[in-house]
Protein backbone atom coordinates (compact mmCIF):
# COMPACT_ATOMS: atom_id res chain seq x y z
CA UNK A 1 0.00 0.00 0.00
CA UNK A 2 1.22 3.43 -1.10
CA UNK A 3 1.50 5.03 2.44
CA UNK A 4 1.65 8.34 0.73
CA UNK A 5 -2.00 7.81 -0.12
CA UNK A 6 -4.70 8.15 2.62
CA UNK A 7 -6.66 4.48 3.85
CA UNK A 8 -10.29 4.34 2.95
CA UNK A 9 -12.73 4.23 5.49
CA UNK A 10 -14.57 0.95 5.06
CA UNK A 11 -18.44 1.84 4.93
CA UNK A 12 -19.26 -1.57 6.10
CA UNK A 13 -17.19 -2.32 9.17
CA UNK A 14 -15.80 -5.69 7.74
CA UNK A 15 -12.85 -5.44 10.00
CA UNK A 16 -13.24 -2.59 12.26
CA UNK A 17 -10.23 -3.55 14.52
CA UNK A 18 -7.97 -4.45 11.53
CA UNK A 19 -8.73 -1.19 10.12
CA UNK A 20 -7.78 1.33 12.70
CA UNK A 21 -4.71 -1.29 13.35
CA UNK A 22 -3.60 0.08 9.81
CA UNK A 23 -4.29 3.37 10.68
CA UNK A 24 -2.41 3.86 13.89
CA UNK A 25 0.39 2.42 11.89
CA UNK A 26 0.03 6.20 9.93
CA UNK A 27 0.45 7.31 13.64
CA UNK A 28 -2.34 8.51 15.85
CA UNK A 29 -3.74 11.19 13.80
CA UNK A 30 -3.96 9.99 9.63
CA UNK A 31 -5.34 11.20 6.59
CA UNK A 32 -8.33 9.38 5.41
CA UNK A 33 -11.31 8.76 2.62
CA UNK A 34 -14.75 8.10 4.11
CA UNK A 35 -17.11 6.70 2.19
CA UNK A 36 -18.52 9.11 -0.59
CA UNK A 37 -14.64 10.24 -1.37
CA UNK A 38 -14.85 13.26 1.33
CA UNK A 39 -11.24 13.68 2.62
CA UNK A 40 -11.07 13.93 6.41
CA UNK A 41 -8.64 13.10 9.31
CA UNK A 42 -8.51 9.92 11.62
CA UNK A 43 -7.49 9.82 15.41
CA UNK A 44 -6.93 6.25 16.78
CA UNK A 45 -4.62 7.06 19.50
CA UNK A 46 -5.71 7.18 23.01
CA UNK A 47 -3.60 10.56 23.98
CA UNK A 48 -4.52 12.12 20.26
CA UNK A 49 -8.73 11.25 21.04
CA UNK A 50 -8.18 12.83 24.11
CA UNK A 51 -7.07 16.03 23.09
CA UNK A 52 -9.58 16.23 20.26
CA UNK A 53 -12.71 15.59 22.27
CA UNK A 54 -11.67 17.69 24.85
CA UNK A 55 -10.66 20.51 22.90
CA UNK A 56 -13.49 23.32 22.08
CA UNK A 57 -11.47 24.55 18.67
CA UNK A 58 -13.34 21.02 17.54
CA UNK A 59 -17.16 21.55 16.96
CA UNK A 60 -19.73 18.83 15.68
CA UNK A 61 -22.04 21.33 14.68
CA UNK A 62 -22.42 20.90 10.58
CA UNK A 63 -24.23 24.26 10.24
CA UNK A 64 -21.45 26.32 11.85
CA UNK A 65 -18.45 24.86 11.06
CA UNK A 66 -18.43 22.70 8.11
CA UNK A 67 -18.05 25.11 5.53
CA UNK A 68 -18.72 23.08 2.57
CA UNK A 69 -21.95 21.42 4.16
CA UNK A 70 -22.89 25.55 5.11
CA UNK A 71 -22.44 26.47 1.54
CA UNK A 72 -23.91 23.54 -0.10
CA UNK A 73 -21.50 22.10 -2.10
CA UNK A 74 -21.68 18.64 -0.38
CA UNK A 75 -23.57 16.00 -2.78
CA UNK A 76 -27.19 15.29 -1.65
CA UNK A 77 -25.86 11.38 -2.20
CA UNK A 78 -23.23 11.79 0.03
CA UNK A 79 -23.83 8.68 2.11
CA UNK A 80 -23.15 10.31 5.34
CA UNK A 81 -24.97 13.84 4.57
CA UNK A 82 -27.96 12.78 6.92
CA UNK A 83 -25.22 12.64 9.82
CA UNK A 84 -24.41 16.37 9.37
CA UNK A 85 -28.32 17.54 9.01
CA UNK A 86 -29.25 15.86 12.58
CA UNK A 87 -29.34 18.74 14.50
CA UNK A 88 -29.98 17.73 18.26
CA UNK A 89 -27.41 17.66 21.58
CA UNK A 90 -25.39 15.49 20.21
CA UNK A 91 -24.37 17.92 17.12
CA UNK A 92 -24.88 20.98 19.33
CA UNK A 93 -21.66 23.49 20.08
CA UNK A 94 -20.90 25.52 22.87
CA UNK A 95 -23.27 27.22 25.04
CA UNK A 96 -26.50 25.52 23.06
CA UNK A 97 -24.75 22.22 23.75
CA UNK A 98 -24.44 22.64 27.23
CA UNK A 99 -28.11 24.09 27.67
CA UNK A 100 -29.25 21.13 26.05
CA UNK A 101 -27.28 18.95 28.55
CA UNK A 102 -28.16 20.56 31.62
CA UNK A 103 -31.68 19.59 30.41
CA UNK A 104 -31.33 15.76 30.47
CA UNK A 105 -28.26 15.62 32.89
CA UNK A 106 -30.34 15.04 36.48
CA UNK A 107 -32.15 12.15 34.95
CA UNK A 108 -28.54 10.27 34.64
CA UNK A 109 -27.77 11.72 38.35
CA UNK A 110 -25.82 8.65 40.42
CA UNK A 111 -29.18 8.81 42.69
CA UNK A 112 -31.76 8.68 40.05
CA UNK A 113 -29.56 5.79 38.43
CA UNK A 114 -28.71 3.53 42.01
CA UNK A 115 -32.97 3.82 42.44
CA UNK A 116 -33.42 2.37 38.68
CA UNK A 117 -31.64 -0.79 39.67
CA UNK A 118 -34.87 -2.94 41.10
CA UNK A 119 -36.61 -1.82 37.85
CA UNK A 120 -33.98 -3.26 35.76
CA UNK A 121 -33.36 -6.47 37.69
CA UNK A 122 -37.37 -7.19 37.08
CA UNK A 123 -37.15 -6.34 33.75
CA UNK A 124 -33.87 -8.20 32.72
CA UNK A 125 -35.70 -11.33 34.77
CA UNK A 126 -39.18 -10.67 32.38
CA UNK A 127 -36.65 -10.74 29.54
CA UNK A 128 -35.11 -13.93 30.14
CA UNK A 129 -38.09 -15.94 30.90
CA UNK A 130 -39.27 -14.74 27.21
CA UNK A 131 -35.69 -15.79 25.73
CA UNK A 132 -35.87 -19.23 27.44
CA UNK A 133 -39.58 -19.91 26.09
CA UNK A 134 -38.71 -18.55 22.32
CA UNK A 135 -35.24 -21.18 23.27
CA UNK A 136 -37.92 -23.67 23.96
CA UNK A 137 -40.07 -23.41 21.08
CA UNK A 138 -37.02 -22.77 18.73
CA UNK A 139 -37.01 -26.53 15.96
CA UNK A 140 -32.73 -26.24 16.58
CA UNK A 141 -32.80 -24.46 19.83
CA UNK A 142 -31.08 -21.45 18.99
CA UNK A 143 -32.01 -17.56 19.55
CA UNK A 144 -30.42 -14.90 18.73
CA UNK A 145 -28.84 -13.16 21.63
CA UNK A 146 -28.54 -9.55 19.78
CA UNK A 147 -32.19 -9.23 18.74
CA UNK A 148 -34.07 -11.75 21.57
CA UNK A 149 -32.07 -10.44 24.48
CA UNK A 150 -30.31 -7.31 24.44
CA UNK A 151 -32.16 -4.94 22.12
CA UNK A 152 -34.92 -5.90 24.97
CA UNK A 153 -32.94 -5.24 27.98
CA UNK A 154 -31.94 -1.79 26.39
CA UNK A 155 -34.21 -0.56 24.97
CA UNK A 156 -36.88 -1.56 27.79
CA UNK A 157 -34.54 0.48 30.34
CA UNK A 158 -33.98 3.54 28.05
CA UNK A 159 -38.13 3.10 27.62
CA UNK A 160 -38.65 3.10 31.43
CA UNK A 161 -36.37 6.19 32.14
CA UNK A 162 -38.13 7.91 29.18
CA UNK A 163 -41.42 6.75 30.59
CA UNK A 164 -42.59 4.42 27.59
CA UNK A 165 -45.95 3.13 27.69
CA UNK A 166 -46.61 -0.63 27.49
CA UNK A 167 -48.73 -0.07 24.54
CA UNK A 168 -46.13 2.78 22.99
CA UNK A 169 -43.54 0.46 22.99
CA UNK A 170 -43.74 -1.14 19.68
CA UNK A 171 -43.72 2.21 17.54
CA UNK A 172 -41.32 3.98 20.15
CA UNK A 173 -38.79 0.65 21.24
CA UNK A 174 -39.16 -2.01 18.35
CA UNK A 175 -36.62 -0.19 16.20
CA UNK A 176 -35.07 2.35 18.72
CA UNK A 177 -31.26 2.14 17.97
CA UNK A 178 -31.34 0.52 14.42
CA UNK A 179 -28.30 1.75 12.25
CA UNK A 180 -30.53 1.66 8.50
CA UNK A 181 -27.76 0.53 6.09
CA UNK A 182 -28.80 3.12 3.34
CA UNK A 183 -29.06 7.10 3.68
CA UNK A 184 -32.57 6.88 2.23
CA UNK A 185 -33.85 4.41 4.66
CA UNK A 186 -31.99 6.24 7.59
CA UNK A 187 -34.15 9.36 6.74
CA UNK A 188 -37.86 7.03 6.41
CA UNK A 189 -36.70 5.31 9.39
CA UNK A 190 -36.17 8.91 11.44
CA UNK A 191 -39.20 9.92 9.97
CA UNK A 192 -41.42 6.86 11.33
CA UNK A 193 -39.67 7.04 14.97
CA UNK A 194 -40.55 10.75 14.85
CA UNK A 195 -44.27 10.69 14.47
CA UNK A 196 -44.35 7.55 17.17
CA UNK A 197 -42.11 10.14 19.71
CA UNK A 198 -43.63 13.10 18.87
CA UNK A 199 -47.26 11.03 19.27
CA UNK A 200 -46.02 10.08 22.53
CA UNK A 201 -44.90 13.84 23.94
CA UNK A 202 -48.27 14.94 23.45
CA UNK A 203 -49.80 11.80 25.70
CA UNK A 204 -47.18 13.41 27.92
CA UNK A 205 -48.54 16.46 27.71
CA UNK A 206 -51.75 15.73 28.91
CA UNK A 207 -50.82 12.78 31.06
CA UNK A 208 -47.28 14.02 32.68
CA UNK A 209 -45.71 11.11 34.89
CA UNK A 210 -42.42 10.68 37.05
CA UNK A 211 -40.07 10.34 33.92
CA UNK A 212 -37.76 11.73 31.91
CA UNK A 213 -40.11 13.10 28.96
CA UNK A 214 -42.63 14.62 31.59
CA UNK A 215 -39.44 16.83 33.47
CA UNK A 216 -38.32 18.03 29.87
CA UNK A 217 -41.39 19.33 28.89
CA UNK A 218 -41.70 21.07 32.58
CA UNK A 219 -38.15 22.41 31.94
CA UNK A 220 -39.16 23.97 28.41
CA UNK A 221 -42.70 25.15 30.19
CA UNK A 222 -40.85 26.99 32.58
CA UNK A 223 -38.52 28.67 30.06
CA UNK A 224 -41.26 30.16 28.09
CA UNK A 225 -43.36 29.49 25.34
CA UNK A 226 -41.61 27.14 23.18
CA UNK A 227 -42.72 24.39 20.61
CA UNK A 228 -42.08 20.48 21.38
CA UNK A 229 -39.62 19.74 18.42
CA UNK A 230 -36.65 20.22 20.47
CA UNK A 231 -38.05 17.49 23.32
CA UNK A 232 -38.85 15.27 20.61
CA UNK A 233 -35.06 15.69 19.19
CA UNK A 234 -33.60 15.42 22.66
CA UNK A 235 -36.04 12.18 23.48
CA UNK A 236 -35.23 10.72 19.91
CA UNK A 237 -31.19 11.13 20.96
CA UNK A 238 -32.21 9.55 24.36
CA UNK A 239 -33.58 6.40 22.56
CA UNK A 240 -31.50 5.78 19.51
CA UNK A 241 -28.20 6.43 21.87
CA UNK A 242 -29.23 4.36 24.84
CA UNK A 243 -30.59 1.64 22.91
CA UNK A 244 -27.88 0.19 20.33
CA UNK A 245 -23.95 1.03 22.46
CA UNK A 246 -25.83 -0.94 25.33
CA UNK A 247 -26.98 -3.56 22.89
CA UNK A 248 -23.77 -3.63 21.36
CA UNK A 249 -21.72 -3.70 25.06
CA UNK A 250 -24.17 -6.73 26.56
CA UNK A 251 -23.55 -9.06 22.99
CA UNK A 252 -19.83 -7.71 23.17
CA UNK A 253 -19.35 -9.03 26.66
CA UNK A 254 -20.81 -12.62 26.44
CA UNK A 255 -18.99 -13.03 23.41
CA UNK A 256 -15.91 -11.85 25.18
CA UNK A 257 -16.77 -14.61 28.24
CA UNK A 258 -18.04 -17.57 26.01
CA UNK A 259 -14.83 -17.53 23.78
CA UNK A 260 -12.68 -16.88 26.90
CA UNK A 261 -13.24 -20.03 28.87
CA UNK A 262 -10.61 -19.27 31.11
CA UNK A 263 -12.12 -15.44 32.07
CA UNK A 264 -15.39 -17.15 32.50
CA UNK A 265 -13.87 -19.50 35.10
CA UNK A 266 -12.21 -16.53 36.90
CA UNK A 267 -15.74 -14.68 37.18
CA UNK A 268 -17.23 -17.75 38.73
CA UNK A 269 -14.66 -18.24 40.78
CA UNK A 270 -14.90 -14.33 42.21
CA UNK A 271 -11.24 -13.46 41.07
CA UNK A 272 -12.74 -10.46 38.93
CA UNK A 273 -15.84 -9.37 39.21
CA UNK A 274 -18.73 -8.55 36.59
CA UNK A 275 -17.83 -4.43 36.67
CA UNK A 276 -14.33 -5.51 35.44
CA UNK A 277 -16.01 -7.70 32.73
CA UNK A 278 -17.84 -5.03 31.28
CA UNK A 279 -14.91 -2.54 32.03
CA UNK A 280 -12.28 -4.39 29.94
CA UNK A 281 -15.12 -5.11 26.75
CA UNK A 282 -15.58 -1.19 26.75
CA UNK A 283 -11.61 -1.25 26.53
CA UNK A 284 -10.86 -3.92 24.22
CA UNK A 285 -14.63 -4.05 22.09
CA UNK A 286 -16.03 -0.81 22.34
CA UNK A 287 -19.69 -0.38 21.12
CA UNK A 288 -19.15 2.53 19.13
CA UNK A 289 -16.49 2.64 16.56
CA UNK A 290 -16.68 6.13 15.66
CA UNK A 291 -19.46 8.83 14.93
CA UNK A 292 -19.17 11.40 11.96
CA UNK A 293 -17.88 14.56 12.42
CA UNK A 294 -16.22 17.14 13.93
CA UNK A 295 -14.68 19.32 12.38
CA UNK A 296 -11.98 22.26 13.25
CA UNK A 297 -13.02 25.65 14.23
CA UNK A 298 -9.61 26.73 13.38
CA UNK A 299 -6.26 25.67 12.16
CA UNK A 300 -5.48 22.93 15.04
CA UNK A 301 -1.97 20.72 15.40
CA UNK A 302 -2.68 17.45 16.92
CA UNK A 303 0.15 15.44 17.78
CA UNK A 304 2.46 17.17 15.04
CA UNK A 305 -0.64 16.89 12.36
CA UNK A 306 -2.20 20.56 10.87
CA UNK A 307 -5.97 19.80 11.01
CA UNK A 308 -6.98 22.64 8.96
CA UNK A 309 -9.90 24.78 9.51
CA UNK A 310 -13.38 22.98 8.48
CA UNK A 311 -12.04 20.10 7.67
CA UNK A 312 -14.07 16.98 9.12
CA UNK A 313 -12.53 14.48 11.53
CA UNK A 314 -13.47 11.14 12.86
CA UNK A 315 -12.83 10.36 16.14
CA UNK A 316 -12.15 6.59 17.45
CA UNK A 317 -13.61 5.41 20.23
CA UNK A 318 -13.12 1.83 19.54
CA UNK A 319 -9.18 2.22 18.98
CA UNK A 320 -7.92 4.26 21.87
CA UNK A 321 -8.59 1.49 24.68
CA UNK A 322 -6.35 -0.81 22.32
CA UNK A 323 -3.32 1.98 22.07
CA UNK A 324 -0.21 0.16 22.87
CA UNK A 325 1.32 3.45 23.82
CA UNK A 326 -1.00 3.43 26.46
CA UNK A 327 -1.40 -0.57 27.55
CA UNK A 328 1.50 -2.20 25.68
CA UNK A 329 1.88 -4.79 23.48
CA UNK A 330 -1.07 -7.07 24.90
CA UNK A 331 -3.38 -3.86 24.31
CA UNK A 332 -5.34 -6.24 22.03
CA UNK A 333 -6.14 -8.93 24.73
CA UNK A 334 -9.07 -9.23 26.68
CA UNK A 335 -7.63 -9.82 30.16
CA UNK A 336 -10.17 -8.93 32.53
CA UNK A 337 -7.47 -8.98 35.40
CA UNK A 338 -5.79 -6.19 33.88
CA UNK A 339 -5.62 -3.18 36.45
CA UNK A 340 -5.49 -0.44 33.84
CA UNK A 341 -8.47 -0.26 31.78
CA UNK A 342 -8.55 2.96 30.31
CA UNK A 343 -10.64 4.00 27.00
CA UNK A 344 -12.89 5.96 25.27
CA UNK A 345 -15.77 3.89 24.79
CA UNK A 346 -17.95 6.80 26.10
CA UNK A 347 -16.29 9.89 24.86
CA UNK A 348 -14.36 12.40 26.69
CA UNK A 349 -14.99 16.08 27.25
CA UNK A 350 -18.38 18.16 26.77
CA UNK A 351 -19.94 15.51 24.77
CA UNK A 352 -18.97 12.27 27.12
CA UNK A 353 -22.21 10.06 26.95
CA UNK A 354 -24.18 11.69 29.75
CA UNK A 355 -25.48 7.86 30.24
CA UNK A 356 -22.44 6.03 30.99
CA UNK A 357 -23.26 4.88 34.69
CA UNK A 358 -26.65 3.67 33.44
CA UNK A 359 -25.03 1.73 30.59
CA UNK A 360 -22.68 0.11 32.74
CA UNK A 361 -24.86 -0.75 35.82
CA UNK A 362 -27.81 -1.95 33.04
CA UNK A 363 -25.58 -3.99 31.25
CA UNK A 364 -23.76 -5.49 34.48
CA UNK A 365 -27.06 -6.76 35.45
CA UNK A 366 -27.79 -8.19 32.23
CA UNK A 367 -24.44 -10.14 31.74
CA UNK A 368 -24.63 -11.06 34.90
CA UNK A 369 -28.30 -12.58 35.17
CA UNK A 370 -27.69 -14.23 31.93
CA UNK A 371 -25.35 -16.69 32.92
CA UNK A 372 -26.70 -17.11 36.18
CA UNK A 373 -30.01 -18.27 34.26
CA UNK A 374 -27.94 -20.22 31.49
CA UNK A 375 -24.45 -21.21 32.89
CA UNK A 376 -24.01 -23.32 30.37
CA UNK A 377 -24.46 -21.15 27.54
CA UNK A 378 -23.01 -21.88 24.56
CA UNK A 379 -22.51 -20.27 20.74
CA UNK A 380 -24.15 -21.91 18.02
CA UNK A 381 -22.08 -21.19 15.56
CA UNK A 382 -18.11 -21.07 15.05
CA UNK A 383 -16.85 -17.33 16.90
CA UNK A 384 -15.16 -16.52 13.21
CA UNK A 385 -18.40 -17.49 11.11
CA UNK A 386 -20.55 -14.48 13.30
CA UNK A 387 -20.46 -11.05 10.72
CA UNK A 388 -19.97 -7.96 11.93
CA UNK A 389 -22.23 -5.28 11.87
CA UNK A 390 -22.69 -3.93 8.54
CA UNK A 391 -21.18 -0.05 9.65
CA UNK A 392 -18.31 1.69 10.70
CA UNK A 393 -20.25 3.58 13.19
CA UNK A 394 -20.77 0.59 15.04
CA UNK A 395 -18.46 -2.02 16.32
CA UNK A 396 -20.93 -4.72 16.85
CA UNK A 397 -22.43 -8.15 15.27
CA UNK A 398 -25.12 -8.95 13.10
CA UNK A 399 -26.16 -11.60 14.94
CA UNK A 400 -25.07 -13.54 18.27
CA UNK A 401 -26.84 -16.93 17.76
CA UNK A 402 -26.51 -19.46 20.85
CA UNK A 403 -27.84 -22.49 22.85
CA UNK A 404 -28.83 -21.96 26.65
CA UNK A 405 -28.28 -25.28 27.78
CA UNK A 406 -26.12 -27.96 26.80
CA UNK A 407 -29.25 -29.72 26.38
CA UNK A 408 -30.24 -28.00 23.66
CA UNK A 409 -27.52 -28.79 22.15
Amino acid sequence: MDQDLPIVIDGFGSDIHGESARLRERGPVAQVEVPGGLAAWSVTGYWAARHVLADERFSKDARLHWPAYAEGTISEDFPLLNWARMDNMSTAHGEVHARQRRLVAGAFSAQRVAALQPRIEQLVAGVLDTLAERAANAPDGVVDLKTEYAHSVASLVIGELLGVRPEDRDDVLGRAGYVPANQQEMRAEFLRHQKAVTALVAVKHREPGEDLISDLIAAQAAAGPSSDEEVVSLVLLMLNTGTEPAKNLIVNAVLALLTRPDQRELVREGQISWDDVIEETLRVDAPVAMMPFRYAVEDVTVEGERIAQGCPVLVSFAAPGRDPDLHGADAAEFDARRTDKRHLAFGYGAHRCVGQALARMEVRIAVQALFARFPDLALAVAADDLAPQPTFIMNGRGSLPVRLSAASS
